[in-house]
């Protein structure tokens, strides 16, 4: 804990004043609605193409989850690419983050299908499976993610030129 500024030890202290309760700021909800329906449109619309990714390539009862890894480690390159963009290359608007980043890309990346395909083929005692899934997965995903950053920053650089 960071020790207090002698200023502060000198300042009276409100009685009314409760720690324990969160401050309550004005305005806070009228600028975060915006922000929510962002993120409740991009949802819906990252999960509907993680539906049809599905649909167009369903995994088998008791199959290796491959449509799941691959639709995570394609969500998790194109937010590597995405990061790089908005973060240095385009100044974009407060709603593209929320929208695309946590909406779109949320709602198709599906980590909650990838607990429970996990779950399921222990359950059928596939237990390698599993352990397979769960590594490579994991690796898929952070290699995606890096590998396009790295990437996208070296093509940024490299046209900044």
């Amino acid at each position: 804990m960071p020790k207090p500024r002698p200023s502060m030890l000198n300042e009276p202290v409100d009685p009314d004043l409760d720690l324990r309760e969160p401050v309550r700021r004005k305005g806070l909800p009228a600028r975060q609605g915006p922000v929510v329906a962002a993120v409740a449109i991009g949802g819906g619309v990252g999960a509907a193409a993680r539906y049809g990714a599905a649909l167009l390539w369903p995994t088998a009862p008791g199959g290796f989850p491959w449509t799941t890894l691959v639709v995570n480690a394609v969500g998790c390159a194109i937010i590597g690419i995405f990061m790089v963009v908005i973060t240095d290359v385009w100044a974009a608007h407060r709603l593209v983050r929320p929208f695309f980043g946590t909406g779109v890309l949320g709602g198709f990346t599906t980590f909650s299908t990838y607990a429970v395909d996990l779950q399921r083929l222990l359950a059928r005692g596939k237990a390698g499976a599993g352990l397979a899934y769960l590594a490579l997965t994991l690796a898929a995903a952070l290699a995606a993610v890096w590998i396009t950053a790295t990437l996208t920053r070296r093509i940024v650089e490299w046209r900044q030129q």
